[in-house]
């Protein structure tokens, strides 16, 4: 992971997405999932493009499972989209970079 991409866990998930001030894309993903390995490099392009804007970090479901049943995270890769705290909206698999682009500027 580089600098760009946090580690979000169970204990630190609240302070630094919960009540995160800037939109935050979580990428719920696991160290055994092929697809997760193959949207990794788009999850770090994404955390240098949106830099200052977007903060962007990765959740192992295998080591953090509390975040994951909150949020009935039932396959993997999940992107989650939060502002103010909440969900705005939710990618379920491998896409392009271009569409996770499109769904962060709407709510930048």
């Amino acid at each position: 992971m580089s600098q760009l991409v946090n580690e979000f866990t169970d204990s630190n998930f609240e302070n630094d997405v919960t009540n995160s001030d800037i939109p935050v894309l979580v990428d719920f993903w696991a160290t055994w999932c092929g697809p997760c390995k193959a949207i990794a490099p788009i999850i770090e392009e994404i955390a240098e493009d949106y830099k200052g804007k977007v903060k962007v970090g990765k959740v192992d479901v295998d080591q953090n499972q509390n975040s994951a049943m909150k949020f009935g995270v039932r396959s993997i890769p999940t992107l989650l989209i939060l502002k103010n705290g909440e969900v705005v909206n939710q990618i379920v698999g491998s896409v392009p970079k271009s569409e996770i682009s499109e769904k962060l500027d709407t709510i930048i």
